[in-house]
């Protein structure tokens, strides 16, 4: 099971995306990254993220440790923005914790450049994603992280953020286990991600028996806004059958077509083009920034 911690020195919040997650110390020395249950995505994207990020440790991909973190808005009552400390009052409780990689850098499509990555483990991932379903690791929003970036040991890719991951679980009525999503922009594309040797590695080890592990980790109170479950076993056995299911129909779904980064870049510039056809001059001049994500606070933030 997850380990519990408690919150006590509330450090910084990470303003990522919508969910506002926060960097704080624990009662066990160690700092974290925490998820809040009082969220705009909801505990949907927290069952998410336990889910996803316990299957990929068990298969042997980099994910930081997760907790459950006990947290007291007190602890962060000197925090300047109401909408923060708002969403700390509403998440008074149980919250998600990851460990904080100290120095972390953003896999961005300009280090992606230079970075290497194994065309295997670039299947393993994308593989990884292709069954959870998850729709946010692009070229414009990797979630995916570049540690250590200091000392001897070479750096190597971490993967962070799976709180989009698990799509069906928002319509579970209109979701087919089978169903293919387009992966053509996912962040390791042009690494020429060996999916079929993934699939024949990791697919044979996602059983049953260890889904259920898997999905054990998820609090019973994260299940409870779960439609059409009268129980959290019973969210818990679907989860399982799904996910047992899509395992089972990975060739209707494996990626396996990616476009090259020049390709990308040619799709970018037409999509620019297109968007600027037909503007008034003054409004050519105005920057597209249709793709682009809001600037990331990366995780090297002020601890002192």
């Amino acid at each position: 099971m997850l380990r519990e911690v408690t919150a006590n020195r509330y450090v910084a919040p990470l303003r990522s995306g919508g969910s506002v997650p926060g960097v704080v110390e624990a009662d066990d020395l160690g700092t974290y990254v925490v998820k809040f249950t009082g969220s705009a995505q909801g505990r949907k994207a927290l069952v998410a993220e336990v889910i996803v990020g316990e299957l990929a440790r068990a298969l042997g991909l980099r994910f930081p440790e997760l907790v459950l973190v006990h947290f007291d808005p007190e602890i962060a009552a000197h925090e300047p923005h109401q909408e923060v400390r708002e969403l700390h009052g509403a998440s008074a409780g149980v919250n998600l914790g990851m460990d904080y990689l100290p120095g972390a850098k953003d896999f961005t499509p300009e280090i992606a450049k230079t970075f290497p990555v194994d065309p295997l483990e670039a299947g393993r991932i994308v593989w990884l994603d292709a069954l959870t379903v998850n729709v946010d690791r692009t070229v414009h929003s990797s979630n995916l992280m570049i540690w250590p970036t200091l000392g001897t040991v070479p750096p190597r890719l971490w993967l962070i953020d799976h709180g989009a991951a698990l799509v069906f679980h928002h319509r579970w009525d209109t979701s087919a286990p089978d169903k293919a999503y387009d992966f053509r922009h996912h962040a390791l594309g042009h690494y020429g991600p060996d999916t079929r040797a993934a699939d024949a590695e990791l697919a044979p080890r996602v059983t049953e028996e260890l889904l259920r592990e898997v999905v054990a980790e998820v609090p019973d109170a994260w299940l409870g806004d779960h439609s059409g479950f009268a129980t959290p076993g019973e969210a818990r056995d679907a989860y399982v059958a799904y996910l047992c299911a899509r395992v089972k129909a990975s060739a209707s779904w494996l990626p396996t077509d990616f476009p090259s980064r020049e390709q990308l870049a040619a799709e970018s510039a037409l999509r620019v083009a297109q968007t600027q056809q037909g503007r008034p001059d003054w409004l050519k001049r105005v920057p597209d920034l249709h793709g682009k994500p809001a600037a990331r606070q990366d995780w090297s933030v002020h601890l002192g």
